[in-house]
């Protein structure tokens, strides 16, 4: 259904048409607790908008002086200019028609951009954890962030740079410590799908050859015969998904350890096709013993 009116114009060319860096970060404060979901509706879009209200620079507007009338008719101006598939909620691409660009870009190459596997995420994490401290922390993301946006073909000069990483930090640095870990760089860098979160995987159904082969296929990269290296560290980062949201090299390399320990039986540490066989054998077993205990 077209609208009658298009607000947008109106409302872009009003203080409340910019959005700065400050307020991206109250919009994933309020709103992308669970940031992979990438909208906002409900009680969240509520506060998102008195946040956005509260982020202006003038001295006579701000949340506290905002109406229920003013602000219900700010919103409903708000939905019109920006809601474009009607659905009564604001997700990351219909935010990014008021972001800055460099922002805009940042946020949207997440959802744009998905690496095809994990074992090309743990490249990634390798290549720019210079220091192997085990995360990727400030200097570290602002050279990720500066790639990524010299790829874009985006001039920024050093100061916003420093800008756009304390940015992202704050937005996905969930525990706080300044530094992001291998669970809170997965969520900036996601994988287009972990595999292993498959029903199949789950104990739903019995696995075949055809999907152990799959599986080995998709993480056996160089097609040397065993998963190795990065490769055997995506495999792991895709298993301890299954398991925990937030983790740490700490946690692969102790799971890398156990793994090895019990299914590396020619102790080369690496997997070969019938190692992997026998691993996701028993994981389908034990998932379809819980769902069993569960009913």
């Amino acid at each position: 259904m077209l609208r009658a009116y298009s607000y947008k114009p109106l409302y872009l060319d009003s203080p409340l048409g910019t959005v700065s860096s400050d307020t991206i970060i109250l919009y994933n404060a309020t709103s992308l607790r669970n940031i992979e979901n990438g909208f906002i509706e409900g009680k969240e879009l509520d506060a998102f908008l008195r946040e956005f209200v509260g982020s202006v620079n003038t001295s006579d507007v701000g949340p506290e002086v905002i109406s229920e009338t003013a602000f219900e008719s700010m919103k409903t101006a708000f939905m019109d200019a920006f809601d474009e598939n009607e659905d009564q909620k604001i997700d990351i691409a219909e935010l990014a028609q008021i972001l800055p660009t460099e922002e805009t870009f940042l946020l949207l190459f997440r959802r744009d951009n998905p690496l095809d596997s994990s074992v090309e995420f743990m490249r990634v994490w390798r290549h720019y954890d210079k220091d192997c401290s085990g995360y990727i922390e400030c200097d570290e993301l602002k050279d990720f962030l500066s790639f990524l946006l010299r790829e874009a073909k985006q001039d920024v000069c050093e100061e916003k740079l420093l800008e756009y990483t304390d940015t992202m930090l704050q937005l996905f640095d969930r525990n706080k410590d300044g530094k992001l870990q291998l669970s809170e760089m997965a969520k900036l860098l996601p994988v287009r799908e972990n595999f292993l979160c498959r029903p199949i995987f789950r104990g739903a159904a019995k696995i075949t050859r055809r999907d152990i082969d799959r599986v080995f296929n998709l993480y056996d990269r160089d097609k040397n015969g065993t998963i190795e290296n990065e490769e055997l560290n995506g495999f792991l980062k895709d298993l301890m998904e299954l398991v925990q949201q937030d983790y740490d090299t700490e946690d692969i390399d102790f799971m890398k350890m156990t793994i090895l320990d019990k299914w590396d039986l020619n102790n080369d540490g690496k997997i070969n096709k019938s190692e992997l066989s026998m691993l996701l054998l028993q994981q389908s077993m034990m998932c379809q013993m819980s769902v069993e205990d569960e009913e």
